[in-house]
């Protein structure tokens, strides 16, 4: 029987499915490694070069705090826009080869433009074009592995165990990335504006390229047998009602963006330890990429758990340790004790944040899975980059640092009561037991 708040047609869609093998699984799990380390190492807002790009606005085009934290909300707005690309994943199949079309086709723009933006003269409107253009093709391939990953998680009845991958794969090669940005900073300290731009483009190209190539993989274990909703004909009006009133989309899309809403962690923090604590270009790096770090076992944790317990008690477990996750940095006075303070920091938060992807995964509506997952990515840009910007503003006239902790503190504490607007059926079971349910 369909549990009401799902609405017809609109339940888990694992049943009457097949039931993959150990094999098989292992195989899924490992495409979806390589895919996600691939997008995330070169994900504009986290990957590779996050860092030296903002030490060009920085150092190079001088922008204030406040400034640079105006440059990445204006510069995020195709992010604001995610569900757009889910849309388009849904609805539009390239080459006739599905997810894999996405990647075939802009990672071969994406390398294409960077090859030629790399010779253009640079200048703070050149890189918001060029941040704007670059989000708009990464967005495309991210909202392929969106739709991809969260229709395997349903129809094998692995959601859990592909948020943990998902997690695991993907912060593992930030923390790579952050570190490796943190050098190359300072590698490119050295250089004009213009030769720093045009090496980082380079290498972006090149990344570029290879995941387009990535894009003719086929393991059989991950495409056989899934939904084949994208070759038939499709009402678009229909398919948007039904996505309004499904209501499990509303607590999960809410819980992830009020912790993903953290006015003290970004650019503040940044210039607090630039500043305040006197930290080098490498040092922010390693503070990012340690708290990073350390959240990846806990990952790894929730993969375990979550064919263990049911998903209601790991939201609950996760929120409760994320809650204080900030705190330790107002115990901070030397950039060494704020990479101290990354360690706590990053194994406070990883619970709640495969936990609020795994409630994501659930929540979809079947055939709209790139939809809704691009909507949750639309609400991280918006938290995030309002958030970051709310948080320049406390930081430099009501309050400083101190009132940017407390402040994303109480923020973190609101996604208790939203637990309980979860319908309980959605997260009252483990992995492998949602087609029982």
């Amino acid at each position: 029987m369909t549990d009401p708040a799902f609405g017809a047609g609109d339940a888990p869609a694992t049943s009457g499915l097949r039931r993959i093998n150990a094999a098989e699984r292992r195989t899924i799990l490992l495409y979806s490694g390589v895919i996600i380390v691939a997008l995330s190492f070169i994900n504009p807002s986290v990957g590779l070069f996050t860092i030296p790009l903002s030490f060009v606005l920085k150092n190079k085009l001088h922008l204030s705090a406040n400034d640079l934290a105006l440059f990445v909300l204006w510069a995020s707005i195709p992010g604001y826009l995610s569900f757009a690309f889910g849309v388009a994943r849904d609805f539009w199949n390239p080459f006739g080869r599905g997810d894999r079309g996405y990647f075939i086709l802009f990672g071969a723009i994406s390398a294409l433009l960077l090859a030629c933006l790399a010779f253009v003269n640079v200048s703070e409107p050149m890189l918001m074009a060029c941040a704007m253009v670059m989000a708009i093709s990464f967005l495309f391939m991210w909202g392929a592995w969106n739709g991809l990953a969260s229709t395997i998680g349903q129809q094998h009845e692995m959601s859990g165990q592909m948020s943990a991958i998902w997690n695991f794969a993907g912060t593992s090669s930030i923390v790579v990335a952050l570190v490796a940005g943190g050098v190359l900073s300072e590698l490119l300290e050295v250089e004009s504006a213009n030769i720093a731009v045009r090496i980082l483009f380079l290498i972006a190209a090149v990344l570029m390229a290879l995941i387009s190539g990535l894009g003719l993989w086929k393991p059989r274990a991950v495409f056989v047998g899934l939904s084949g909703h994208r070759e038939q004909r499709r009402d678009f009006i229909a398919d948007l009602n039904r996505l309004v009133r499904h209501w499990p989309i509303y607590p999960a899309l809410i819980a992830w963006l009020l912790w993903n809403f953290s006015p003290g962690t970004t650019t503040v923090l940044q210039y607090y330890m630039s500043n305040e604590l006197h930290a080098s270009d490498a040092q922010w790096g390693d503070y990012n990429a340690i708290s990073t770090a350390f959240s990846v076992p806990m990952f790894a944790l929730f993969g375990y758990l979550s064919q263990k317990y049911s998903l209601e008690k790991l939201l609950w477990l996760g929120t409760i340790l994320g809650i204080p996750q900030i705190i330790p940095l107002l115990f901070v006075h030397s950039a060494t004790g704020a990479l101290l303070a990354a360690i706590p920091m990053g194994l406070l938060g990883g619970i709640a944040t495969a936990a609020y992807m795994d409630l994501l995964i659930r929540a979809c509506p079947k055939g709209l899975e790139g939809t809704m997952m691009m909507m949750s990515w639309s609400m991280y840009a918006l938290a995030v980059n309002v958030g970051n910007y709310w948080g320049t503003d406390l930081y430099q006239y009501h309050g400083g640092f101190v009132a940017c902790v407390v402040a994303t503190t109480l923020v973190y504490a609101l996604i208790l009561p939203v637990i309980l607007l979860v319908p309980k059926r959605l997260i009252s079971s483990a992995d492998a037991e949602i087609a029982a349910v």
